[in-house]
């Protein structure tokens, strides 16, 4: 299945590229999401139209995430949990609480914008965490952990 992409998507290409996929990650992933088109010649055609209106819509996204990530630097978020003797935490912190602490922080940053490297925190202490803002950009945030026994 040929498809044309309406976004850059990421280990696939960019914006305008003919890719050849699988034609279930191109029906179940691609077009729903409105990341690309069949690349038929009339979709080719309306493509290369819009082509500089999709660009600027792109780059405004681009924009809007680097200033997102401008207020975020400098933040280091400090979270609470039951701990044991050791540090060793009683369940874990998750993508989901280190959003909730960060909305509450007052910045906005969704669950699904959280990139745990190393798996869920289990541990009391400082370690860092990747908020993925837009796929040319990923900032690490400090987040420490304090153990209540």
């Amino acid at each position: 299945m040929e498809i044309i992409l309406l976004q850059k998507v990421a280990n696939l290409g960019n914006i305008g590229d003919r890719v050849k996929v699988k034609s279930g990650y191109g029906r179940n992933f691609l077009l729903p999401q409105g990341k690309g088109t069949l690349a038929t010649p009339d979709n080719i055609a309306k493509f290369e139209s819009r082509r500089a209106e999709i660009e600027q819509a792109a780059r405004a996204e681009l924009e809007a995430a680097q200033a997102r990530a401008a207020k975020l630097e400098g933040f280091k978020l400090t979270l609470t949990a039951k701990a044991g003797g050791e540090g060793k935490l009683f369940g874990s912190i998750g993508t989901t609480d280190i959003a909730e602490g960060a909305r509450k922080a007052g910045h906005a940053i969704e669950r699904s914008e959280v990139r745990l490297p190393q798996g869920p925190i289990r541990l009391a202490g400082e370690h860092v965490v990747q908020i993925h803002l837009h796929t040319d950009l990923t900032v690490d945030l400090p987040v420490t952990v304090i153990g209540e026994e």
